[in-house]
């Protein structure tokens, strides 16, 4: 069973039909056990760093959180999902993150483009990943932040966006994405069935 985690700020319902799709059994839930049971588990999320972080503090989840993403179990962060697993943000000072990756989230340079970068743009593999298809595939994106890990060897992919973003990471078990993986068509249903088959 795969747990959406549910702590009060994630774009949840186009996940799990992404995982219906699929033929998943998955569940939208904010249960502490039933998380920790989950074969799989995916943290989704929109919005600001900030307000996520307080719906999970609210929510009773942080430590949850962070045990889910330990690397016992395949581990999925989308879009805000994988800038919480990070140190801090400059969206919201001082709001301390999950910390599972060493680094930090800042603003999209404005170069005269437009912020957030929304929309389709194809990504590049910085190494051999086990969920993302190595074909450089168009995904579909909605973000005006991104990750700056302190630790590069956990990037798996960057797209340029004025500049080149880092915009995805992997390490174990543990995997997550800038991009929205449920809203990027056949590039992106491959990338939810090589992470549920792990």
């Amino acid at each position: 069973m795969v747990a959406i985690i549910d702590y009060g700020a994630g774009n949840l319902h186009s996940v799990k039909n992404a995982l219906d799709f699929l033929g998943a059994e998955s569940e939208i839930t904010g249960d502490r056990e039933k998380i920790e049971k989950a074969s799989h588990i995916i943290l989704p999320g929109v919005g600001a760093f900030g307000d996520a972080m307080k719906s999970m503090e609210k929510s009773g989840l942080i430590e949850t959180v962070k045990k889910a993403a330990d690397g016992t179990k395949p581990f999925l962060g989308i879009c805000l999902g994988l800038q919480l697993l990070f140190e801090s943000s400059e969206e919201s000072p001082g709001v301390e993150g999950l910390g599972i990756f060493k680094g930090s989230v800042v603003k999209i340079p404005d170069r005269g483009i437009k912020i957030p970068h929304m929309g389709w743009n194809n990504i590049s593999l910085t190494k051999k990943s086990r969920i993302l298809p190595d074909n450089e595939p168009f995904v579909y994106f909605v973000h005006s932040y991104y990750i700056q890990p302190t630790d590069k060897d956990v990037v798996s992919a960057r797209t340029e966006y004025g500049e080149v973003l880092d915009i995805a990471v992997e390490r174990g078990n543990v995997f997550a994405t800038q991009f929205h993986p449920e809203k990027s068509g056949d590039a992106g249903m491959e990338i939810l069935r090589r992470f549920l088959s792990l």
